[in-house]
């Protein structure tokens, strides 16, 4: 890991394991549903849910106060190290990025998420931790990590700009919507015209952990996603999009990562915007 330009933000399955007993470490596992966290999870691990504790009713991001009380009572104070985890690390990419806007910099990713965790044969529980409330007091939120539609679409075809699509061949072609699915009433299927198609499972190896950087930096670079560019990426409704940001701004060092997390969730029904098939 140390060949990343910012290796610090991912700790290994022995670091966490080294550290289940410490105070001073919450673990949070993420998903788009708690069904892989009640069968087993990591022994001291909380749960969190995209659609409950980061997502709104209409799939928009949560406010200032939502966050606090999703950390105050995860028993997350300010000077507390949090590390996500997940399947295939998608979802705790967007936990990831929910924390960076708000300024928790005691923040990691555990590299190669549940898969590794369970394939390495390490210990799993049932039982569900309580923690006590802290009381939370997130900074101003900085916006600059997040792309919202005019950016995106001011973007498009702009030389200095790169938007990346990482969803499915099948939803980037317009057959379906995720999770394999027709559209529905006022929903168009397709990408945004130009972006170029990486989804974000290529960033990953077998095992789960992140690909080598010069890994990385062929697959970006045979896109034409290069550090020079403004990047942006976007999926459905911004999960496995921010494991690309992560990877864009973390393990690269590009200098100019957005994440449009409203995604195609927004996009797609758009009346106004174009759309690519």
């Amino acid at each position: 890991m140390s060949n990343y330009a910012n290796p610090e933000v991912l700790v290994d399955t022995q670091w966490v394991a080294d550290h289940l007993n410490d105070p001073n470490v919450r673990l949070v596992e993420v998903d788009v549903n708690s069904q892989a966290y009640d069968s087993c999870h990591i022994p001291g691990a909380i749960c969190w849910d995209i659609y409950r504790d980061m997502l709104k009713a209409d799939n928009s991001v949560v406010d200032k106060a939502s966050l606090e009380t999703l950390l105050s009572r995860s028993g997350i104070g300010n000077n507390t190290m949090v590390v996500v985890y997940g399947n295939r690390n998608a979802a705790a990419a967007m936990a990831f990025w929910f924390l960076k806007v708000y300024d928790h910099d005691i923040l990691y990713l555990m590299n190669g998420g549940r898969k590794k965790w369970i394939d390495e044969g390490r210990p799993m529980t049932t039982e569900v931790p309580a923690f006590a409330p802290t009381t939370y007091a997130t900074q101003a939120p900085d916006w600059s990590i997040r792309a919202q539609r005019d950016f995106v679409q001011e973007s498009i075809g702009k030389a200095d700009r790169v938007i990346i699509d990482v969803r499915n061949s099948k939803e980037y072609g317009g057959e379906m919507f995720w999770p394999a699915r027709p559209p529905q009433e006022g929903e168009r299927a397709g990408h945004i015209p130009g972006a170029v198609h990486i989804p974000f499972e290529m960033v990953l190896n077998e095992d789960g952990t992140f690909k080598s950087i010069e890994e990385l930096q062929a697959l970006y670079g045979s896109k034409g996603v290069t550090a020079d560019k403004h990047a942006i990426a976007y999926c459905t409704v911004g999960g496995r999009s921010c494991n690309t940001w992560f990877v864009l701004k973390y393990l690269l060092g590009y200098p100019n990562v957005r994440e449009y997390v409203d995604s195609w969730y927004e996009w797609g029904r758009l009346p106004d915007v174009p759309i690519e098939k």
